[in-house]
C-alpha cells in the first residue's frame, strides 16, 4: 500500500529517506502550504493540501510535523480510521524486547527502547534518543535529538523534550510541558510549563 506524507518540512525528508530505504511505495506528500512549495520533496510528488487527504482512502498515512500539538490537531482534523497510519521506524531503531509502538510514530536512526517501554501514537523520537525500562510515553510526543531518559520516566501528551536533555529516573513530564535543549530534569515537570537549565528550573515567563 502506498504512504502520504502529511507536512513537508524537515521531518517529511526524514521520513522519505527511510521508507524509501525500505522500498516503501510514496504516493505524495500533502501540506496546506502546497501552493507555495515546489512540485516534489525529495522527489515525492506534492499533491494538495491536508483536506486532500480524502481523496486518497487506500493509502497509509503518516504526519511529518514537528510540534506535537500540531500533529493532534492535524490528527483531529483528518479523522481517520483506525489502522490508517503507519509507524516508521529506522532499520537501526532498537527494540531488543518487542516495545509496542502505536501507530504513527516515527523512531529515527539509533533510537534504544530497552524493555517494558510503551510508546504512544504519533510520537516523534529524533536520531539516538534513549527510552530506557518502565518509560512510558503518552501520545503526540516529541524528543529532540539525544534526549535521555531514566527508568521509569513519564511523558505526558504533546510534551517536547529539547536536543541532549536528560531526566532522573522516575520523574515525570506533564502534557504539554516543554524542557529545554541540554537541560537535566531532576524534579517533575508540571503540564504545560517550560523548564530549563542544569539542574533544570521553570522558566517564569512561560
Amino acid at each position: 500500500m502506498a504512504v502520504l506524507l502529511v507536512g513537508a518540512g524537515g521531518l517529511a525528508r526524514e521520513v522519505i529517506a527511510v521508507l524509501r530505504e525500505a522500498g516503501r511505495d510514496l504516493l505524495g506528500v500533502v501540506d496546506d502550504r502546497h501552493s507555495l512549495l515546489p512540485p516534489t520533496l525529495s522527489g515525492v510528488p506534492v499533491l494538495g493540501g491536508i483536506d486532500d487527504v480524502v481523496h486518497y482512502p487506500d493509502a497509509e498515512v503518516i504526519i511529518c510535523v514537528g510540534s506535537g500539538e500540531t500533529r493532534a490537531a492535524i490528527s483531529e482534523r483528518m479523522s481517520l480510521a483506525p489502522g490508517r497510519y503507519i509507524s516508521v521506524l529506522d532499520p537501526s531503531v532498537r527494540n531488543p524486547a518487542g516495545c509496542p509502538i502505536g501507530e504513527g510514530s516515527i523512531l529515527l536512526a539509533g533510537v534504544t527502547l530497552t524493555a517494558d517501554v510503551e510508546i504512544g501514537a504519533h510520537v516523534v523520537a529524533m536520531p539516538h534518543v534513549t527510552i530506557p525500562h518502565d518509560c512510558v510515553v503518552d501520545d503526540f510526543a516529541t524528543f529532540a535529538s539525544g534526549v535521555a531518559l531514566g527508568g521509569g520516566v513519564q511523558v505526558g501528551r504533546a510534551a517536547y523534550l529539547g536536543m541532549n536533555a536528560a531526566v532522573l529516573p522516575g520523574r515525570k513530564i506533564g502534557a504539554g510541558a516543554t524542557v529545554g535543549m541540554g537541560a537535566v530534569v531532576l524534579d517533575d515537570v508540571p503540564d504545560g510549563q517550560t523548564w530549563a537549565g542544569v539542574p533544570a528550573r521553570r522558566l517564569e515567563s512561560d
